[in-house]
């Protein structure tokens, strides 16, 4: 079988497992081959199937997410370092750069909070955008921080990012011109995909009955650390605007949405 036959083969087998059955066989071949996809694409469909095919595929037959099997996600204009213990960054969280990057423009901010940063996720794609800024990640999992450092590391970001284990913004000083979260929001007990459910860390995915318990601590404390002329650029999930909104005016914000690729209102933008 060359790798043409095994790509058709392993999107069949995929397909009670994944809504991207194919998309996840070409990428764990390209994994396999250590190549990119384009490259496989392009170059390599005539070949044998190497022999860490087999291994990874039974991986994603599992459920396991395809980013902890490669160890990695691009997101923005970066790869991120991914695996067990960090959630994995997804592209709606997108919305909260464009967000940030609407309100700032070219010139950017100069100093930058990501709050609950997993893997460096958001501060490492803003800092990537602003090559003049430099910025605090903050998150509860010092697993995740692993990740971010490493990640800082590699993409050359590391003079300009720090990280810390906080409980969101306790022991945090100072004044930002941006502040990024992407928090936990789903609600408790409500249905998840396998990939996500069975593997991605629980404490960044739940938030209580309605999903809103982590928001109700972060709009109390946001005001004293948003500096003059700055956004907050906070997640939300569908159907969660309303309802977030509400909690940020109450603390003094002005509030305006940005939408997500899908037409969600994915990111609330916080000034005042």
């Amino acid at each position: 079988m060359n790798i043409s036959e095994a790509l058709g083969s392993a999107a069949r087998q995929l397909a009670a497992t994944s809504d991207t059955a194919r998309l996840d066989a070409e990428l764990l071949m390209a994994h396999a081959l250590d190549v990119s996809r384009e490259e496989m694409l392009l170059r390599r469909l005539d070949e044998p199937v190497p022999e860490a095919f087999d291994a990874l595929l039974a991986r994603r037959l599992a459920a396991e997410p395809i980013a902890y099997i490669t160890g990695r996600r691009a997101f923005w204009t970066i790869e991120l370092e991914v695996g067990p213990g960090a959630l994995v960054p997804r592209p709606d969280s997108e919305a909260l750069i464009e967000a940030a990057l609407a309100h700032f423009g070219k010139a950017g901010p100069r100093t930058i909070l990501d709050l609950g940063t997993g893997p460096g996720t958001l501060l490492l794609a803003a800092l990537a955008q602003w090559p003049g800024a430099s910025g605090i990640g903050i998150d509860a999992s010092s697993a995740a921080l692993d990740y971010a450092c490493r990640n800082a590391e590699r993409l050359g970001l590391a003079a300009r990012a720090a990280f810390r284990v906080r409980d969101w913004t306790s022991g945090v000083a100072g004044s930002f011109d941006l502040i990024l979260c992407n928090p936990p929001y789903v609600e408790d007990g409500a249905p998840l995909p396998r990939d996500v459910a069975e593997w991605e860390p629980a404490e960044a995915l739940f938030a209580g009955p309605h999903g809103l318990d982590e928001y109700r601590r972060l709009a109390p404390a946001l005001p004293p650390l948003l500096a003059a002329g700055g956004a907050a650029c906070v997640e939300v999930g569908a159907g969660q605007f309303d309802a977030v909104a509400s909690l940020f005016r109450h603390c003094g914000f002005t509030i305006a949405a940005h939408k997500d690729l899908s037409g969600q209102d994915r990111c609330l933008i916080a000034t005042r």
